[in-house]
C-alpha cells in the first residue's frame, strides 16, 4: 500500500488517494477486475490512470465524452504520461502516429469511444496489443435495467474475452444494487470487489419549490437572491433552453442556451465561454454537463423535472467540486411530467413492427449481415430500438454477433499507381492491380464496394482489408469507410415465434413500465415532506440518517403537484387531425405512429417525409398525455 502512496507522489504529485481509490487500484493491481461507484467528481480517473503506468501492456478507457478524453489527456501529458486519444478530430498525421506508438509499444493509455468498437480497422488493431487494463467509464449504461442503457455496451463485456483483456475496471457514478449486481455480472467481478464510497455529498444543499404560473420570473427571482457563480439551469426542451435563456438574458444575466441543436463548434464556444467565466449561466438540456470538469459549479436549477433519480444525482453531482456549498434547486410542476412520460412511450415499438422485424431476421442465412440504418428505415423505429431488438435476440441465444464492418472504402492515392504496384511482385502486384481495377473513381475519391471485389477477384474479405491497410500504413492511400453493417450468426430459431414474439413485446413494455415508475419517483421526492438527500440515497440503496440541510430538513413543507393541463379534445382539434389522416400519409398511418407525431415525436418515417415541415401539427399535444392522445387518435382512425 505504501509503495502505491509514492507511485502516486512521484507519477501525478498527489500525496493522498481519495477515499476508494486506493482499494480500487489495490484490487487491480492484485490482478483483479473491480466496479468502483463513486460520486460525481469523486476521483475515477485516477483508479486507471495510476495502474495503466504501473501495469505492463495497454490500458484502453471507453468513454463516451470527448471534452473528458481531451481533459484527461492534456492532464496525462503534462505529468509524462505516454496517452493518446482516438477519435474523428485527429488529423491524418496524429492518426498514424498513434497507430506507430501503438505497434510500437510506446503507448500505455489509450481513450476510444465505445462507436470505436464498431470500427473494423480499430478492432483488428487493437487485437495486436496486450490489454492489460480495460476501464468503462458510464459502465451503468450495460444494464437492460438502467436509467440510460445502451445496447453497444453489451458488447464491451464479449469483447473484453475475445482480446483476452487481463482485467477489467467498471465505473459508474449511477447505479441502484439491481444495476451494479448486472455489471459485476457482465465483467465476472466478484462482490467483494465493488468499491462504493456512497452517494452523499454533505456540501450539496439540495431544495424542491413548487412551481408558479410565472416559472420564468420565479426562476430569475431565486437566482438574482443569491451572490453570483457559475450556474446551470436544466430543462426538457430545445426550445425552453432558448426561451428561458433569452428571458433571463433580457433581464440582464448572463445567460446562453445550449442543447444539442445547436452547431458543434457554437456548443464548443459556449461550454468554453463556461469554463473560464466565473458567473457564465447555462441554461440546457442533458447535453450539457457530462464531461465538463469545472470544481466551482455554485448552483444547478432544475427548471423541469428530470427524467429519474439517477440522472437527477448526475446533474447535481456536477455542483461544488471544490467542496465549497452549492445550492441545488428544483422548481417543480407536475405538468413536466407528461412530456417525459410521452418520451418513454413513444419509444416502445408496436407489437406489429417488433414481430415483423424478428421474422425478418430469422429469415436470413445462418450467416448474415445487417445496417441498423437500413432496418430503422425499413420498420419506422429509432435506431436506438434496433439495437436494443437485436441486443435482445442476443440475450436470448437466438443470434450471434460475429463483428461489425465496413461495406464501402474509399481512398486518395498519394502517388501514382504504378510507384504502389512497383513496391511488391509477382501475385501480389496482380493482386493489387484488380482491387484497383475495381474502384469506381469519383472527383476525388476512389470507391470500392468490398462484397463486389470479393466476388470479383475470388479473395476473401480479410485479404482485401489488410492490403488497404497495409497501403494505408505505407502512406501510399489515404482511406475513409462508410456502410457499417453488423455480422450475425444464426444460432437457433425459436419452436413458438408467436409466444416468442410476444415476450419481447412484454420485454418492452416492462422498459416502459420502469421508465415511467422512474419519473414518478422524481415527482415523489418533489413531494416528499422528510429529508431530500435521505429520499435519493435511499433509492441508490444507502441508508443515511437525515441530512440537516436539505429546505425540507430546515422546515418547508412539501406542497402536493398537480397538473394544471386537463386537455378537452375541440371538434376544431378533431376536424383538423381527421384532415390529416385523411391526407394518406404512409408515415403515420397506424395508430402509435400518429400520437408519437402530434406528441412531438419524430421517427425515420416522418423525417424522410419531411412531414414536420409539412405539418403543423408535428407536436401540437405536446403537453397531452401520451396515453390520452393515443385514445383520441383510436377513436378517429377506428
Amino acid at each position: 500500500m505504501n509503495n502505491l502512496k509514492q507511485d502516486l507522489e512521484q507519477r501525478f504529485g498527489f500525496t493522498e488517494f481519495r477515499d476508494g481509490q486506493e482499494a480500487a487500484i489495490s484490487r487491480l493491481m492484485a490482478g483483479r477486475s473491480v466496479l468502483a461507484i463513486f460520486p460525481t467528481g469523486g476521483g475515477k480517473s485516477l483508479c486507471y490512470q495510476l495502474p495503466a503506468l504501473l501495469l505492463d501492456g495497454l490500458t484502453v478507457v471507453i468513454s463516451p465524452l470527448i471534452a473528458l478524453m481531451k481533459d484527461q489527456l492534456d492532464f496525462l501529458i503534462a505529468k509524462g504520461a505516454p496517452a493518446a486519444r482516438l477519435d474523428s478530430t485527429l488529423t491524418k498525421e496524429e492518426n498514424r502516429q498513434l497507430f506507430d506508438d501503438l505497434y510500437d509499444g510506446r503507448l500505455k493509455l489509450l481513450y476510444i469511444s465505445p462507436e470505436r468498437l464498431g470500427n473494423e480497422r480499430f478492432l483488428r488493431a487493437i487485437g495486436r496489443q496486450r490489454i492489460s487494463l480495460l476501464a468503462i467509464d458510464e459502465a451503468h449504461c450495460i444494464s437492460e435495467w438502467g436509467h440510460n442503457f445502451r445496447p453497444d455496451y453489451l458488447k464491451i463485456a464479449q469483447l473484453a474475452k475475445e482480446l483476452k483483456v487481463e482485467r477489467a475496471l467498471a465505473l459508474t457514478a449511477t447505479a441502484t444494487p439491481t444495476v451494479a449486481a448486472d455489471v459485476r455480472k457482465a465483467f465476472s467481478i466478484a462482490e467483494e470487489d465493488e468499491v462504493h464510497t456512497g452517494f452523499y455529498r454533505p456540501n450539496l444543499e439540495l431544495s424542491v419549490l413548487p412551481a408558479t404560473a410565472r416559472r420564468q420570473q420565479q426562476l430569475l427571482d431565486r437566482i438574482r437572491s443569491r451572490p453570483p457563480g457559475s450556474t446551470i439551469v436544466y430543462v426538457t426542451l430545445q426550445r425552453t433552453a432558448e426561451e428561458v435563456a433569452e428571458f433571463l438574458a433580457a433581464n440582464g444575466l448572463p445567460a446562453i442556451a445550449y442543447h444539442a441543436g445547436l452547431k458543434n463548434e457554437e456548443r464548443t464556444t459556449i461550454q468554453e465561454r463556461f469554463m473560464n467565466e466565473g458567473n457564465a449561466i447555462i441554461v440546457a438540456t442533458i447535453a450539457f454537463g457530462m464531461g465538463v470538469d469545472k470544481s466551482d459549479i455554485r448552483y444547478v436549477y432544475h427548471y423541469n423535472l428530470p427524467k429519474g433519480l439517477e440522472s437527477y444525482s448526475q446533474e447535481i453531482g456536477r455542483a461544488g467540486r471544490d467542496g465549497e456549498t452549492s445550492i441545488c434547486e428544483m422548481i417543480a410542476s407536475a405538468d413536466d411530467i407528461i412530456t417525459l412520460e410521452n418520451f418513454s412511450y413513444g419509444d416502445t415499438p408496436e407489437a406489429e413492427t417488433v414481430d415483423a422485424f424478428t421474422r425478418h431476421i430469422f429469415e436470413q442465412e445462418e450467416l448474415f449481415d445487417i445496417s441498423e440504418y437500413e432496418l430503422s428505415a425499413r420498420f419506422d423505429v429509432r435506431p436506438l430500438v434496433v439495437k436494443t431488438l437485436l441486443t435482445y435476440l442476443e440475450l436470448e441465444e437466438c443470434i450471434a454477433a460475429t463483428g461489425p464492418f465496413y461495406n464501402e472504402y474509399k481512398f486518395q492515392p498519394q502517388c501514382s499507381s504504378e510507384e504502389i504496384f512497383n513496391r511488391v511482385s509477382g501475385e501480389k502486384a496482380e493482386f493489387l492491380r484488380a482491387i484497383f481495377r475495381h474502384a469506381k473513381k469519383g472527383r476525388v475519391w476512389f470507391t470500392l464496394d468490398i462484397a463486389a471485389v470479393m466476388q470479383a477477384v475470388d479473395q476473401p474479405r480479410d485479404r482485401i482489408i489488410t492490403a488497404l491497410n497495409w497501403l494505408e500504413e505505407k502512406g501510399d492511400l489515404i482511406i475513409q469507410v462508410a456502410g457499417v453493417r453488423q455480422g450475425y450468426r444464426r444460432k437457433r430459431t425459436p419452436e413458438d415465434m408467436n409466444s416468442f414474439v410476444t415476450s419481447l413485446n412484454e420485454r418492452f413494455h416492462l422498459r416502459e413500465e420502469n421508465d415511467i415508475k422512474r419519473i414518478q419517483l422524481v415527482l415523489e421526492l418533489a413531494q416528499q415532506d422528510n429529508c431530500l438527500t435521505q429520499f435519493v440515497l435511499n433509492y441508490f440503496g444507502e441508508k443515511r440518517d437525515t441530512c440537516g440541510h436539505c429546505n425540507r430538513c430546515h422546515g418547508e413543507r412539501a406542497v402536493s403537484l398537480n397538473s394544471t393541463d386537463k386537455h378537452q379534445f375541440s371538434d376544431q382539434d378533431e376536424q383538423r387531425v381527421r384532415e390529416l389522416i385523411t391526407d394518406g400519409h404512409k408515415s403515420i398511418s397506424t395508430p402509435r405512429q400518429l400520437t408519437r407525431f402530434l406528441c412531438g415525436i419524430t421517427s425515420p418515417a416522418t423525417t424522410r417525409a419531411k412531414l414536420r415541415k409539412e405539418s403543423n401539427l408535428f407536436g401540437a399535444f405536446d403537453s397531452v398525455p401520451f396515453k390520452q392522445v393515443m385514445g383520441f387518435v383510436d377513436a378517429l382512425i377506428r
